[in-house]
């Protein structure tokens, strides 16, 4: 099936009539869950709208295909970090948390674009598998690190005999910043090819 690929400010048109099936306007064709990841895959914008009502139920449909693939074994998402996640609903820093994590995941995509890069310059072609996964292990334990230094997404996570969490600075945002340093730090060091001194 050929969809559309949004460039120029083309979003695809996903309809989502009662009986849940899913209708591509661009493809005028019914579409599944399945498809929609691989179009997220390929880069393709969609938005998706209630047949009826016209409501946007973009995020309900995307937070549906992570279910999917989750339940599939295909999970990448820990289990502590579903309960911290869970844990800022309805709390005093939901309203930053969303452009944290945004900025956070645009960084370390941004960073494994970069590694690609210089992967491909350095052997003329993809790196091979093992190469790649230690990589990306690395990038995964790097973000892990980074988000412990978030202030409250190490609460609740304290362990016995542990010290107790420090005090909470008196303004978010400079702490954030701060935050965001040192993360952008750690993912120059990581895309630094190995053996360059930094």
């Amino acid at each position: 099936m050929a969809d559309r690929k949004s460039g120029a400010g083309d979003t695809v048109v996903i309809k989502k009539y009662a009986n849940r099936r899913l209708y591509n306007t661009a493809t005028s064709a019914y579409v599944t869950l399945e498809d929609l990841a691989r179009m997220v895959r390929e880069g393709v914008e969609f938005v998706v709208y209630d047949a009826k009502t016209n409501d946007d139920l973009t995020r309900q449909i995307l937070t549906q295909i992570i279910f999917e693939e989750e339940s599939r074994g295909e999970a990448l998402l820990p289990v502590q970090f579903l309960r911290q996640l869970i844990g800022f609903y309805g709390g005093q820093m939901q309203g930053v948390l969303p452009s944290y994590l945004e900025m956070s995941l645009d960084a370390f995509a941004r960073q494994q674009e970069q590694m690609r890069g210089q992967f491909s310059k350095a052997f003329g072609a993809a790196p091979g598998a093992g190469l790649l996964d230690e990589a990306v292990k690395r990038n995964m334990a790097m973000f892990a690190e980074a988000m412990k230094m978030w202030p409250g997404f190490s609460a609740g996570a304290a362990r016995p005999g542990a010290a107790p969490p420090p005090e909470q600075p008196a303004d978010p945002l400079a702490e954030m910043r701060r935050q965001m340093d040192e993360m952008r730090a750690q993912l120059d060091k990581l895309s630094r090819p190995p053996g360059k001194a930094g």
